[in-house]
């Protein structure tokens, strides 16, 4: 039995606390517990009341939950603020990384012929050895 009725319990109920088959009683009543109760089997079979008092939706309570759907049709809130261009900062990383990753690696190579010599040299000799190991 557990009781964390009238606690300042907030966010939703970890999906976790459906695996804890011992239990023949919960009370999360009258908390900041938002969000749709997890499905299972244990806690839809406690009463009503255990989760009364939060913004909660899901069996066992009355109110069903609403899935909120973005509209593709609407403007975001950030593409008001910058004339309707969203910039994806994740792409602009890997762009910039790309070009720094490529320009360190064949940059010196291009620029360096006594560094391009060695290289070209070094996976010619790498080359012969690993022709060698499998042919053996």
């Amino acid at each position: 039995s557990i009781d964390f009725s009238i606690n300042p319990l907030s966010g939703q109920i970890p999906s976790s606390i459906s695996s804890l088959t011992f239990l023949n009683h919960l009370n999360l009543s009258n908390n900041n517990l938002t969000g749709k109760i997890p499905l299972s089997t244990q806690l839809q079979s406690f009463n009503a009341l255990s989760f009364i008092g939060n913004k909660l939706c899901g069996l066992p309570l009355s109110n069903n939950c609403i899935i909120n759907y973005a509209n593709p049709n609407k403007e975001n809130k950030g593409s008001k603020h910058n004339g309707g261009l969203e910039v994806d900062w994740f792409f602009v990383s890997m762009a910039l990384g790309f070009v720094v990753g490529f320009w360190g690696v064949c940059g010196p190579l291009l620029l360096n012929k006594q560094w391009r010599i060695m290289y070209f040299e070094f996976l010619d000799h790498m080359g012969y050895k690993l022709k060698n190991l499998v042919l053996l």
